[in-house]
């Protein structure tokens, strides 16, 4: 991907990259993101010219080819003014650029741009203690950003965040580029000439989220149905096979990683930490602590807490879209052949899954959600709630529930449809009830008030009358 093409989105993240320009300080930034999010598109996008130093490991090359590949981009800096030598190690490596950088006459800061990090440092190359030397020993004191990327998030986290060698607390700023949202989505496809509705929109978002990269392979003149067919289900699709590159791109034994994705893609109420231990079979202890973490800054999982409940009894959700796409459509049907997906939406499966991945995407949007019910002022607080049923006790599950601290708890009905979703009496009669039970279970003495959420809205009848207090569409989620 070209950085000549406009930056959508990222506003946060820029204003990071752009305010250790103008700081007083030495900064050293990690930008830390799944493959294809565009990270290395985000850096070379606010810092474009401005770079003095760039860098990019060489997946599986030796220690000695990395060296190489080093001091050839020194080279190729200095326009061949800066002799070409072999050095032996990283700390040589690096002194020689703290050299090439002293050379330079440049008003302003010096950008070193070091990409692909952990595929630079080989096994036992040295290279994270020639860094630390050219930190500690020589940008510290200069007029200088060090931007540290890299794909492979437990690495990164592992040896960059959490440090704790000469690297130790040296990271000033950090960026954990996540995927798009829905707006940004809609913003990236309409600057490449893609004008599709946003009921199209929602549908490759559900399929793929919000990846630069993957929504890069959608092409005009199909429909969303036949793009997710070309992109995921032909042979030449760029995700016909990306499920196992994903993880063992991002996470060193990345196998225990996608146990737990596989144990959360089969419950879709989500799993507290005991249960994803139970269901992944994945190890007890720091291990799993771990490989949470991980999930969790990658963006594939999320954690929710129940209302009312302790912290330890926190649910987890998978909430990657094509993670669950993936496994509840793609494993098994690859090699259908031609219009795969456009027979599979047709199932009842589709059904299921469109609703799930609709909450997913709600959850993802909470602050267009506040917006639209005009509360972004207020302080809320969002969870779920569920309880068992039993012989004594009906069983409810709510996905979402807004806590307001203006004495008010939003409980929302997500609901995904084909046309204007209309409430009959025995629905009717359902979320009086859940809201019941809720109030009950609880014993809140807030008031409640039932909002629908739903993708083009409620029709007004006898039975949504005095039980629905606030109904948004998919188009308030599209809001920036």
């Amino acid at each position: 991907m070209m950085y000549k093409n406009p930056l959508i989105g990222r506003v946060e993240e820029k204003k990071i990259l752009e305010n250790a320009l103008l700081s007083h300080q030495a900064e050293m930034i990690s930008v830390i993101g799944r493959r294809r999010i565009g990270k290395t598109f985000l850096v070379k996008s606010v810092y474009d010219k401005r770079i003095d130093f760039e860098i990019t490991g060489i997946q599986h090359a030796t220690r000695q080819e990395q060296l190489r590949n080093f001091m050839l981009q020194i080279v190729k800096y200095s326009g061949g003014t800066f002799p070409l030598t072999e050095p032996g190690d990283w700390l040589k490596a690096f002194y020689l650029l703290s050299r090439f950088l002293e050379s330079r006459e440049k008003s302003g800061k010096v950008v070193v741009f070091l990409d692909e990090l952990p595929w630079l440092a080989t096994h036992k190359s040295g290279l994270l203690k020639g860094l630390s030397w050219f930190w500690n020993s020589w940008a510290v004191s200069q007029p200088v950003v060090v931007v540290i990327c890299g794909s492979a998030a437990s690495w990164m986290i592992k040896n960059v965040v959490h440090n704790k060698g000469g690297l130790h607390n040296r990271i000033t700023r950090r960026i954990y580029l996540k995927p798009f949202n829905l707006s940004e989505t809609e913003h990236f496809l309409k600057s490449r000439k893609l004008n599709f509705d946003r009921y199209q929109i929602l549908h490759i978002y559900m399929a793929m989220g919000g990846v630069p990269y993957y929504l890069d392979q959608i092409e005009a003149g199909k429909s969303a149905a036949q793009n997710i067919d070309a992109v995921c289900f032909s042979e030449n699709g760029l995700l016909w096979d990306e499920f196992p590159k994903l993880y063992a791109s991002l996470f060193e034994n990345s196998d225990s990683h996608i146990r737990v994705i596989r144990a959360l893609a089969a419950r879709k109420s989500g799993l507290t930490r005991s249960e994803i231990v139970q269901f992944s079979r994945i190890p007890d202890g720091g291990g799993a602590s771990t490989i949470m973490e991980e999930l969790l800054h990658s963006g594939f999982i999320s954690v929710s807490h129940p209302f009312g409940r302790k912290k330890k009894e926190a649910l987890y959700r998978l909430t990657d879209e094509f993670s669950h796409f993936y496994l509840q459509f793609m494993e098994n049907n690859r090699n259908e052949g031609v219009g795969t997906w456009q027979q599979l939406s047709k199932t009842q499966a589709y059904i299921s899954w469109a609703g799930y991945a609709f909450e997913n995407i709600c959850l993802k949007h909470l602050p267009q959600i506040k917006k639209a019910l005009g509360i972004t002022g207020v302080l809320a607080t969002a969870s779920s709630f569920f309880r068992r049923g039993s012989k004594n006790e009906e069983g409810t599950q709510i996905d979402l529930l807004i806590d307001r601290n203006d004495h008010v708890i939003n409980v929302c009905e997500i609901k995904f449809y084909g046309a204007e979703f209309s409430i009959d009496k025995a629905s009717a009669m359902a979320y009086r009830n859940k809201l019941a039970v809720f109030s009950e279970a609880t014993q809140t003495r807030k008031q409640l008030f039932l909002t629908m959420i739903t993708t083009f809205g409620l029709r007004e009848n006898q039975y949504a009358a005095g039980l629905v207090d606030a109904s948004l569409t998919m188009d308030d989620l599209f809001e920036g």
